[in-house]
């Protein structure tokens, strides 16, 4: 049986489902400074639906959506909460699982034996549910035009100097470049803390897919193994365009004798233009009503046939998706 990894789904729409508001510029970065408690239990939600690891709500912390003034004052104070809510959630499922195995051993034995399989039982699940440290876009969502290598460190300090005390590896998310990729990895090294890429793609269904600034899946992977990332996605774009993605990234790497693993976490957006990209950074985007948890795990499922060893999902996926993935 294939082991496969379960991320959580989307945290906008959640947070909404909280009691958060969402609106655009601030978008999910809001409840961080207005309903940090809906953020927490959004976190909690993914969790009970089965998610392995949680990602922090630190996506909109750039000057693209809090402003630069805002940024440059609060960023590692809002990334900081960011992670603090995150790994509050994932401690919280730590010890609900390290009291279970506790209460099955006492059923077992009353005894020091038991005790000892129950202390055993609890250092083994400390890290039950662990926690991904989100780099988003650090110039808006789907922009590979308006990345700047030279200013993205400047952007991406506060962020990992916020989260580093939080998280257990980091997720750089919705990478539309290969050099936005570079970059960031290049920063997030001296951490020495596991380094996820996530790439974004053409949302256009092609025999090849490619990257949203044009480069292809090919050279995506490429990069990734050459600069030693811990694991290689694909998120925020169509469940339709993933799977041949997965499959080309998996044989790849495959070839090349490494194990690195290949994730997948799409979205739920309503068909949009790739030739207008603003669209996810200035509205808040519909979603698919027919795409459905029980549609959603078809398209996982054929990604895991594909080589995926790491599902969630992006925007508009929820806690209801998430938990029909439970028997991948």
């Amino acid at each position: 049986m294939v082991r496969i990894t379960l991320l959580d789904g989307g945290l906008s729409r959640e947070l909404e489902n909280c009691g958060a508001e969402l609106r655009q510029p601030e978008w999910s970065a809001l409840a961080l400074m207005e309903k940090p408690e809906a953020v927490l239990q959004a976190h909690r939600n993914f969790v009970k639906a089965g998610a392995q690891m949680l990602t922090t709500n630190s996506y909109a912390l750039v000057p693209f959506h809090i402003g630069a003034e805002l940024f440059q004052r609060d960023a590692p104070g809002l990334a900081a909460r960011a992670g603090e809510l995150a790994r509050a959630a994932a401690d919280e499922a730590a010890d609900e699982a390290a009291d279970e195995a506790a209460d099955e051993a006492a059923d077992e034995a009353a005894d020091e034996a038991a005790d000892e399989a129950a202390d055993e039982a609890s250092a083994d699940e400390s890290r039950t549910v662990r926690v991904a440290g989100s780099i988003p876009p650090l110039f808006g969502s789907y922009r590979p035009d308006l990345f700047d290598a030279a200013q993205a460190p400047g952007l991406l300090a506060p962020l990992v100097e916020g989260l580093a005390p939080y998280a257990d590896f980091w997720l750089v998310e919705t990478i539309s470049s290969l050099i936005e990729a570079r970059t960031v990895f290049a920063g997030l090294k001296p951490t020495e803390k596991p380094v996820w890429l996530s790439f974004t793609l053409e949302d256009a269904i092609r025999d090849v897919p490619r990257l949203r600034s044009g480069e292809s899946v090919e050279e995506s992977v490429q990069l990734a193994a050459g600069l030693g990332a811990d694991a290689l996605l694909f998120n925020c774009s169509a469940p339709e365009v993933m799977e041949a993605a997965v499959r080309l990234a998996a044989d790849l790497l495959a070839g090349q004798g490494k194990g690195i693993p290949v994730g997948v976490y799409a979205n739920a957006f309503v068909e949009k233009s790739d030739d207008d990209p603003m669209v996810a950074n200035e509205t808040i985007t519909p979603v698919r009503k027919e795409l459905t948890p029980e549609r959603y795990r078809d398209f996982a499922r054929s990604w895991v046939d594909a080589g995926a060893r790491i599902i969630g999902g992006c925007c508009g996926i929820g806690p209801d998706h998430i938990a029909a993935l439970r028997d991948l």
